[in-house]
């Protein structure tokens, strides 16, 4: 990396991707010019490594590190590795009795867990998720083995409905987010982007000051206090409230490839 080259922390969806899951030209280019101006982009994403990939390989751009499952998994390149990548960091923890205490208050809601080697078991109906390399089970079938990350879905709910059952469990052994619909991600406690996000940069030797983050959802808030303590942290012009206020700026929206502007400061 050059003397003037930052670390540039993206989130997916929202940011890179528009809702329908496209990527435009626009932002590849411009990601592209700002790595060949010797910047390290990576991503910082909530998604699983196998929806991740597809995304840095259309981006076009060769990190040495991405964090996946809001900081629970850390990829580290490895040309000697299926699909040139490895599991290099992993958090896990034990999802029984967060599945339980969710299921009292979530009857009709939807499940799936991600264990370490990528694999994942789901409930019934996780039908507008990516099911490759997955096995769906019943309920207890999801409780026996440590794992990266829960996702749950309440379709019945809208996403202020969401937010208050949320509230009202009281989930103190875990870390969660809440997406721009109604589901939860549910991380091991005291991990989320920012951790695995610092552990990076410590890895790669970038001083606190070279950091830029940008995001747009609920758990982006610890990477950009994370980033804007001494760096820059973007918000996407469609960020919830809360999200743009734990930024230090505020860039476009998604939809007008807010991200372009961003990366053509760098």
């Amino acid at each position: 990396m050059s003397e003037a080259g930052l670390l540039v922390a993206l989130d997916v969806d929202g940011t890179l991707l528009h809702e329908d899951g496209s990527m435009s030209d626009a932002v590849i280019d411009a990601a592209r010019a700002a790595s060949a101006r010797g910047h390290r982009l990576m991503l910082a994403t909530g998604r699983s490594w196998e929806t991740t990939l597809p995304v840095v390989e259309q981006l076009g751009i060769d990190p040495e590190y991405v964090v996946c499952a809001n900081g629970a998994l850390v990829m580290k390149r490895d040309p000697a590795a299926v699909g040139g990548y490895r599991r290099h960091l992993i958090e896990t923890f034990d999802p029984s009795d967060v599945l339980k205490t969710i299921r009292s208050h979530l009857a009709d809601g939807r499940y799936m867990v991600e264990y370490p080697s990528g694999y994942r078991r789901y409930t019934v109906g996780m039908t507008d998720w990516n099911l490759e390399n997955a096995e769906e089970v019943e309920f207890d079938g999801l409780l026996s083995e440590p794992v990266t990350r829960v996702v749950v879905v309440s379709p019945e709910h809208d996403e202020l409905e969401f937010l208050k059952i949320v509230e009202s469990m009281g989930l103190h052994q875990v870390a969660y987010a809440i997406g721009w619909t109604a589901w939860l991600d549910i991380a091991p406690l005291g991990v989320n982007k920012s951790t695995a996000l610092e552990r990076v940069r410590e890895w790669l030797g970038v001083p606190l000051d070279r950091v830029v983050a940008v995001g747009d959802g609920r758990n982006d808030i610890e990477m950009f206090a994370w980033a804007g303590d001494r760096g820059r942290a973007v918000a996407m012009g469609q960020a919830p409230v809360e999200v743009k206020d734990a930024a230090t700026e505020v860039t476009g929206s998604v939809a007008d490839d807010g991200l372009v502007a961003v990366l053509e400061s760098l």
